[in-house]
């Protein structure tokens, strides 16, 4: 028989549970501000007693960064200038170069300049070492260096730069930027299209819609969208994205948080462009949130199939809660599960190894979903392909060659020694791919591999304990055995590192453009998913219709 409590028992039921969650409140907020009173009392103590003088604002950065360092990457602190970096990256638009500066030591380095903006037109190119702007040499400037590029439009800056070793001297013209959500798109063969989705800001989705229009009247028939090393922006803009494709009430994403205001459902609200057209994702394993939002949700609702690499598995989302004086603080609240259920984060930022990194889900601990259509997919790891390949993986040597410039830096070199190659494909011989591993050698490229850090870290302890002399044959045949280990690497990921060769080659001539254009013709993955798209038969049986 079933219970049902009498109300006379109801009323102290109720009762309790409210006293608990006012004590549970009210116990939280003694304790915050518990915390808040001993921190202020020993910043002011602190910095009206220390010995010499201090800065009260780098002690406050330094104590922010290293309280949040505890909790996950993606919950930051904004200071002023970064609110206004920050903005930038979701509307697109800012005045500004049109380049893509990294701040090295005594100097910034151009990565990538875009084509018909002001550091095109100044000359700039990949490569140049930016000493001084203005009357402001870099070397003596300890601040943001980017902020030295920003004014209002038509704003003139004369700067000092470095060209292989050669200094030179020109003037950027400030001018309105816009940075595009899609900024390339074209048709492969007669019926597949093909939309490069390179961000997503305000706009994305927007322009994939323009895109998608656009290619179906010159007579698309099929799709191939490319989030690969799309590390994300918007949630709504993945959600709209998704609405192209399937109907309006369609649920997209869920967001679940221990606040309940945070725990949001978002659905589809518009009339689609196409519902039937077949459709391709192409991700990798820098394709990120939202990009995972449009490959799980796309996969999940059985509507494309998702080709490629597994993708990052950011599953967190963070929301801008504005702070005083002009600064921002952009904090995790939740996370967010696909249509069938799926919680795709890969990193358990509550646990740490011993090193203090976060624990990555096992694949024996990934739970199983199904998609509409009884699929099965997995959480725990970012979006797994329906079609792998083994192309679109990264190998941990040629991640150390991106991260530490060494394909940028050799490219750098061999656009100079090789000033006429014009609009050509470039071919990386094997004679071209040794004079790359002599260039490394004779640089004395690091790869800073964990293993590489590990034993740089152990010769350093060891000088301070004055143990080196004693164990330095040996350090010295650790690094040997290490270096001859990895050139075997170099050699055994010669095809990819290759093909990333090319493509640094291609964007120093060509611009992003031409890259997109060499990809269409010739990269693996857009290949293997135009074959699938032409085989409509084996696309049906991939997605169960």
């Amino acid at each position: 028989m079933k219970f049902v409590p009498q109300k006379k028992f109801l009323i102290p039921i109720v009762a309790s549970a409210l006293l608990f969650v006012a004590s549970s409140f009210k116990d939280d907020f003694f304790e915050v501000a518990k915390q808040i009173e001993i921190f202020t009392t020993l910043f002011k103590e602190l910095n009206k007693n220390y010995v010499d003088e201090t800065n009260p604002g780098d002690l406050m950065d330094q104590a922010i960064k290293g309280m949040l360092a505890s909790l996950d990457p993606y919950t930051v602190y904004f200071n002023e200038q970064d609110v206004l970096r920050f903005k930038i990256n979701n509307t697109g638009e800012y005045t500004g170069i049109g380049a893509v500066l990294t701040r090295r030591k005594d100097f910034l380095i151009v990565k990538e300049v875009y084509k018909n903006f002001p550091a095109d037109k100044a000359g700039l190119k990949p490569g140049d070492e930016i000493i001084q702007v203005g009357d402001i040499e870099l070397s003596e400037y300890k601040d943001e260096a980017n902020q030295l590029f920003k004014g209002a439009k038509n704003t003139k800056i004369a700067i000092k730069y470095l060209r292989q070793a050669k200094a030179n001297t020109t003037q950027i013209v400030l001018d309105e930027i816009e940075i595009k959500s899609v900024p390339f798109f074209a048709k492969i063969d007669e019926k597949t299209g093909y939309i490069v989705l390179a961000r997503f800001n305000k706009k994305a989705s927007q322009e994939t819609k323009d895109a998608l229009e656009q290619l179906k009247k010159e007579g698309a028939e099929r799709i191939i969208i490319d989030v690969r090393d799309n590390p994300g922006g918007l949630l709504n803009e993945a959600v709209n994205i998704c609405n192209l494709f399937v109907p309006k009430n369609e649920t997209i994403v869920t967001t679940k948080s221990k606040i309940e205001k945070h725990n949001s459902t978002y659905k589809t609200q518009k009339d689609p462009v196409d519902t039937q057209i077949p459709l391709v994702i192409l991700v990798n394993d820098r394709s990120a949130s939202a990009s995972e939002i449009v490959a799980g949700a796309l996969q999940d609702l059985d509507r494309a199939v998702i080709v490629g690499s597994r993708s990052f598995g950011k599953g967190l989302v963070q929301r801008p809660v504005d702070l005083t004086y002009g600064t921002q603080l952009k904090v995790t609240i939740s996370r967010y599960y696909t249509p069938s259920g799926r919680c795709i984060q890969s990193l358990n930022y509550s646990k740490k190894d011993p090193n203090g990194k976060a624990i990555k889900t096992d694949e024996k601990n990934y739970n199983a979903f199904k998609t509409r259509k009884g699929r099965t997919v997995y959480d725990g790891g970012g979006i797994q392909p329906d079609v792998e390949m083994d192309e679109a993986k990264s190998s941990p040597i040629t991640n150390a060659l991106i991260r530490n410039d060494g394909i940028f830096n050799y490219v750098t070199s061999y656009y100079y020694k090789n000033p006429n190659l014009g609009n050509k494909i470039p071919v990386i011989s094997d004679s071209d791919y040794s004079d790359f591993k002599q260039y490394l050698k004779v640089q004395k490229f690091s790869f800073d591999t964990e293993t590489e850090l590990a034993l740089k870290n152990t010769l350093a302890v060891a000088k301070k304990e004055k143990l080196d002399e004693s164990i330095q044959l040996e350090y010295q045949q650790l690094l040997t055995a290490l270096q001859k280990s990895e050139n075997t690497l170099l050699d055994k990921n010669q095809k990819e590192i290759k093909n990333l060769l090319i493509d640094e080659i291609i964007i120093r001539y060509q611009y992003q453009e031409g890259l997109y254009q060499y990809y269409i013709q010739n990269n693996a993955e857009i290949k293997k998913a135009t074959m699938l798209l032409s085989n409509i038969q084996t696309y049906n049986t991939i997605l169960k219709m």
